[in-house]
């Protein structure tokens, strides 16, 4: 479905990734893991447009993403949740989720994504009214998510989705992505929570400096020893 061949770019004069290879199948749940500075969320602003390659390719269900505008990159349906949220504080949750719904593929079935958020998040259609910005962090996090599940992504880009929660909403943050991915939504994520992110996807890429230096199933990856030690504290 998404296919990174060899990517590298930089923030000026400073490489953050170089030589990335990295794929996602359809329908799959995939991780990038690491930690701070290790390239993660660059890999994912690389593939919605947001940083400029220096080299290698992009590609999704084989069209080529280089010098497409990120506006492009969302109407082909792929939705990027950052990190940190970035919900519209004074706008309400109802607003905020239509936000999402405003790529052609997406506006026709507005009322029909509308349902299915609210359903897969219940505090949301509860706080339909309210402003975001008044909401908890969790419940931010809720609003960012559902507010990518309203372009009806084919792959669903998730960087930090648990950043500053509390524990009961973590849980309930990652129960709601795998609920998400059953549904058959390709999953892309980037979590510090390496435990939970190996629960959750099938496939990882753990990234150092910039570059992938191991990848392999989740089951493979929890019983390494070098990810045991240096991201799960065993």
């Amino acid at each position: 479905m998404i296919e990174l061949s060899n990517v590298s770019a930089s923030y000026g004069t400073v490489p953050a990734i170089t030589g990335v290879t990295i794929n996602v199948g359809e329908g799959e749940a995939v991780g990038l893991l690491g930690a701070n500075g290790a390239g993660k969320s660059t890999t994912l602003r690389a593939i919605s447009g947001l940083v400029k390659l220096t080299s290698g390719s992009v590609k999704f269900l084989g069209q080529a993403l280089v010098s497409m505008p990120p506006h492009r990159i969302t109407e082909l349906g792929i939705a990027h949740v950052p990190e940190g949220r970035q919900v519209f504080p004074e706008m309400t949750v109802n607003e905020n989720l239509e936000v999402g719904s405003y790529a052609p593929r997406a506006k026709s079935d507005r009322k029909a994504s509308l349902e299915l958020v609210y359903g897969i998040f219940p505090r949301l259609a509860e706080r339909r009214t309210q402003l975001a910005g008044t909401m908890s962090g969790g419940e931010q996090q809720m609003l960012a998510v559902g507010r990518g599940l309203m372009l009806k992504p084919r792959l669903l880009m998730l960087d930090e989705p648990s950043l500053g929660l509390a524990p009961v909403m973590c849980d309930v943050t990652f129960e709601k992505i795998a609920e998400i991915h059953k549904m058959g939504t390709a999953i892309l994520l980037v979590e510090q929570n390496v435990s939970r992110a190996l629960a959750l996807v099938q496939r990882a890429y753990v990234l150092e400096s910039g570059k992938v230096t191991m990848s392999g199933s989740s089951s493979s990856l929890a019983n390494n020893q070098e990810v045991r030690a240096a991201y799960l504290g065993i």
